[in-house]
């Protein structure tokens, strides 16, 4: 879901579930604005162990960025104008529509 949503955003995915001894990415992708967004997918059922958005610790920030840098070593990126980490939520109880949100820029 979360692939198709930044797809319908203009977004083109150039990798997805790469993983590293650091971690992992969950994708890799370039913005309409040419930036390349490394995006941290959470998805939930229902919240009571939280929303997806408290999920991004400090901790977990500074193992996303480290994997970025692996990431960059691994891999020739396209052209580019910047690096940004995003979060794409996915709020979903298996019923009805899923809710999708996408928070840039992640700090």
């Amino acid at each position: 879901m979360a692939v198709w949503f930044l797809e319908a955003s203009g977004y083109e995915i150039v990798d997805r579930n790469w993983r590293c001894r650091i971690g992992e990415v969950d994708i890799v992708a370039l913005t309409p604005e040419m930036q390349l967004a490394f995006v941290e997918v959470k998805t939930r059922s229902s919240h009571r162990h939280g929303t997806p958005g408290e999920a991004i610790t400090y901790p977990k920030l500074s193992r996303m960025r480290r994997v970025m840098g692996a990431w960059f070593s691994a891999h020739e990126a396209p052209p580019h104008r910047g690096v940004r980490l995003d979060l794409v939520s996915v709020d979903w109880d298996g019923q009805g529509t899923p809710t999708i949100s996408h928070r840039k820029g992640l700090k």
